[in-house]
């Protein structure tokens, strides 16, 4: 019953928001294009709620010329502000309406990823990803990615609709501080612990 109430508060809220924010969406979409050459949006594959995959969208933060983020990929200076208030998330809002994510949750990972999970680590896919999580309210992108992990469990393990709710405010405040955001221009082992 809460994971059904759960999923009715995320379409809700996210079809709520979409007429609210599309004119700040579509101001970024312009921006984007317009500062570097590329499309707007970011799309990549992830893995989500028992280990389907889907695809996730964000507003592209990198230069479209830049090699694989394995090989020390270079933000746009506008991207990298979206990183760091976290805009680029917001066409997330589409995956939510869709059915792949919810507003809390843990963090998407990628296939090539999720390939190496341990039993105790697979279990992080038991609920559906979100666009913040226990994880990014206790350290975001500053914590090594096993910890991150081991927060993901805790957090499939004591979920409750209650505390959703003490992390989206907790992630408020973590936004508005700019608390444990990178943006991007790190090398291959941080690239890769941001994907989550």
């Amino acid at each position: 019953m809460q994971l059904f109430l759960k999923r009715s508060i995320d379409l809700l809220l996210a079809a709520s928001l979409l007429p609210v924010l599309s004119p700040l969406m579509g101001a970024i979409a312009l921006l984007v294009k317009a500062t570097s050459p590329g499309d707007a949006l970011f799309r990549q594959t992830r893995v989500g709620k028992d280990g389907r995959p889907f695809t996730i969208y964000k507003f592209r933060t990198m230069v479209n010329a830049a090699p694989p983020p394995e090989l020390d990929p270079h933000p746009t200076r506008l991207g990298a502000l979206l990183r760091r208030s976290s805009l680029d998330e917001l066409p997330q809002l589409f995956n939510i309406v869709k059915g792949d994510m919810s507003f809390v949750g843990p963090r998407p990972d990628l296939p090539r990823h999720v390939e190496k999970y341990t039993p105790f680590q697979r279990q992080r896919l038991q609920m559906r990803p979100g666009i913040t999580g226990w994880a990014q309210v206790n350290g975001r992108n500053q914590i090594p990615w096993e910890e991150r992990i081991e927060l993901d469990v805790d957090y499939v393990r004591s979920w409750s609709l209650l505390r959703d709710l003490g992390i989206v405010f907790s992630t408020i405040g973590v936004v508005l501080a700019g608390r444990g955001a990178d943006s991007g221009r790190k090398g291959s082992g941080s690239w890769e612990k941001r994907s989550i």
